[in-house]
């Protein structure tokens, strides 16, 4: 049985990403997002609002860990794919991966939305069921 570690939420405007895109360019999206969730955003429409949703994917996640950015984790420790339907699931690496394995967090799961002004996310990281915030009840 599983019980939740910990849960996060974030939201974003996107014209501060789309601000963001537009002063940095290149350096700002291959710091902050993977290879493949450059891919998956710049093919949509609304590419910023896509880009938006990742970020506050990303924030959440973090919120979920109960690290933030502290620890050396790295933007791109963190990815958001979408299956098959287009739901969105966390794909963890480099030091995220090791503060959840390390914390018991087996899964983290989450829900993206955005309209044309926000993007909104909210995580819950899962562990095994005698864990509370990281930590073994027992």
């Amino acid at each position: 049985m599983n019980n939740v570690v910990g849960i996060g939420t974030d939201i974003v405007e996107c014209d501060r990403i789309a601000n963001m895109i537009d002063k940095h360019d290149d350096t700002f999206i291959t710091r902050v997002y993977t290879v493949g969730e450059i891919a998956y955003c710049s093919q949509r429409k609304a590419a910023v609002q896509h880009f938006a949703g990742r970020w506050a994917a990303k924030e959440a996640i973090l919120k979920a860990m109960g690290t933030g950015w502290a620890k050396g984790i790295q933007w791109t420790d963190i990815e958001v794919v979408n299956q098959m339907g287009g739901k969105p699931l966390v794909q963890l690496g480099g030091v995220a991966k090791t503060i959840c394995d390390d914390r018991g967090i087996s899964d983290m799961m989450i829900s993206i939305s955005h309209c044309k002004r926000y993007a909104t996310a909210f995580a819950t990281a899962i562990g095994p069921s005698g864990m509370t915030n990281g930590r073994d009840r027992s």
